[in-house]
């Protein structure tokens, strides 16, 4: 009491919340805490083509993962001895006939069956990823399948790189670059690099979308004329232009259409046409057949419903009524075919704008054309990848975190199911 006052702990200051812990029990938390802000921050400053790369490199890590765990278990088969490396399991199935092409060339006739119908043979597939990979092999002295390997997964990075640029015209950025995860990570994503031309010709049509988007017609026909010779698509990417120029036409009082940019569409949907058969010409002119190139695509289908001619649209109609006996199948496709109608035209749809779903629109038709479904009909709905953008929507981290462990698991299936050879295989990738 030096000062008569009495001296006792202020009760406010001495009392502690229940709630409160000692400081620190709360460190380990609040590092953590900053330690994640810190990361959220240097994430978003990085640039995005940085930011696509990361991604596109952590994607390359899990599918490489699934695809040597495969690897490692596969037995001897008609390309590998049993647990083969990376590069040599990578190259089975249609990096077969790549290889061939690449080493040897086309047959400069048929093969044909002991019924004289046309054969399986490398004529179904075209010439220009086998041939890069061969200028590769000539100037490194590696072997096919090591080249084939990093040619695919190069142009996957770069495909990930213009679907970035893409999604961006259309969508906010953080939405634009989660589609690109899901590009990364879909359940079909472990063919961007193995020996397969899909990397090389979803680059190109990207390339020529991410092009039509910006009206620059004439510079898509280089594009379009590589891709043309990397894999099916021209044709319908002629349908597309087309009705894009029909579109624009339509729209002209309020979306101004002058006479230089019409022609320049309409040149380049005839130009992107007769691109479309080019090779269809190539391989008539060789063999001395015109229907070489699709007598040959038809020998892959007889396996399931005998030799027949091509009639359009039929297809998809025998192979659900062969899938699925009994109206089953039919309807099924029917459903299908609905939903791609809703997602096409309802409102999250429309979000992608209106070129990105005319071509959508345009290689659906295509598929349900001239392609007879079987277990390869996934790898060829892989140019529909631009409707990637409309799962990319939400943005509840449920749904995303939930989506990509969906499609990580997809991949698994699909390597099980198409990819690796177990015994007699009947589900070619």
């Amino acid at each position: 009491m030096a000062d008569g006052l009495t001296t006792r702990p202020s009760t406010a200051s001495s009392a502690r919340p229940a709630s409160t812990r000692p400081a620190s029990s709360t460190r380990p938390a609040a590092r953590r805490s900053e330690a994640r802000r810190w990361l959220t921050v240097r994430w978003r400053l990085l640039p995005w083509w940085a930011r696509v790369l990361g991604v596109f490199v952590v994607s390359r890590i899990v599918s490489t993962a699934l695809l040597v765990s495969f690897a490692q278990r596969q037995g001897a088969n008609a390309w590998t001895l049993a647990s083969p490396d990376y590069a040599s399991f990578a190259s089975i199935w249609d990096g077969h006939w790549y290889n061939i092409i690449a080493v040897v060339g086309y047959p400069s006739s048929l093969p044909l069956t002991e019924t004289g119908h046309v054969a399986e043979n490398a004529w179904a597939f075209m010439p220009a990823y086998p041939v890069l990979v061969r200028g590769l092999m000539e100037l490194t002295g590696a072997s096919f399948a090591t080249l084939a390997v990093v040619v695919s997964t190069v142009f996957a990075g770069g495909t990930a790189l213009l679907f970035s640029r893409l999604l961006r015209r259309v969508l906010p950025e953080g939405t634009a670059l989660f589609g690109v995860v899901l590009f990364c990570a879909s359940p079909l994503s472990p063919l961007l690099q193995v020996a397969y031309a899909e990397s090389m010709f979803l680059f190109l049509l990207c390339a020529a979308l991410l092009l039509l988007l910006q009206r620059r017609y004439v510079a898509m026909l280089p594009v379009v004329l590589v891709m043309s010779f990397t894999r099916p698509g021209a044709l319908p990417l002629a349908l597309a232009l087309g009705l894009h120029t029909i579109w624009r036409w339509w729209r002209r009082h309020d979306d101004p259409f002058p006479g230089r940019e019409m022609l320049a569409a309409g040149a380049a949907t005839v130009a992107t046409a007769v691109f479309g058969v080019g090779w269809l010409l190539v391989a008539g002119l060789v063999t001395g057949r015109l229907d070489a190139y699709t007598e040959t695509e038809l020998a892959w289908r007889s396996a399931y419903i005998g030799h027949g001619p091509l009639v359009p649209f039929t297809p998809w109609i025998a192979g659900a009524n062969w899938w699925f006996p009994g109206g089953l199948g039919v309807a099924l496709l029917v459903i299908s075919l609905a939903g791609l109608g809703v997602l096409l035209l309802g409102p999250w749809g429309r979000r992608l704008g209106v070129d990105l779903r005319l071509w959508s629109l345009a290689y659906a038709l295509y598929l349900l054309a001239v392609f007879f479904p079987q277990s390869s009909t996934w790898r060829l709905l892989m140019p529909l990848f631009p409707l990637l953008g409309v799962l990319a929507l939400p943005r509840s981290r449920a749904w995303r975190v939930g989506l990509v462990l969906l499609f990580v698991a997809g991949q698994w299936l699909w390597i099980d199911w198409c990819w690796w050879v177990d015994g007699y295989d009947w589900t070619p990738p």
